[in-house]
């Protein structure tokens, strides 16, 4: 599971905006919008997060931390 900050992290890491990561992930501009907006783990469809989650990850962001203890995000070298 990932986090409404780790979302919003890892989005500002890449220079994305909510448009540009809604539109990579496959998901609805509002419903990326309502992600970004929980505090905590977002109330979700499990694929809807994952896909976020995929396309951050194959953007170079590496999740750290669990929702609970250090929700963190950092940007890695893929090269």
């Amino acid at each position: 599971m990932i986090t409404s900050g780790q979302i919003k992290a890892a989005r500002a890491l890449l220079g994305l905006t909510t448009a540009k990561l809604a539109e990579l992930s496959g998901i609805g501009f509002t419903t990326l919008v309502r992600l970004e907006s929980f505090d905590g783990v977002p109330s979700a469809n499990i694929k809807t997060l994952d896909s976020v989650k995929r396309t951050l990850e194959s953007s170079g962001i590496e999740f750290i931390g669990t929702p609970d203890d250090g929700p963190g995000v950092r940007l890695f070298n893929k090269g």
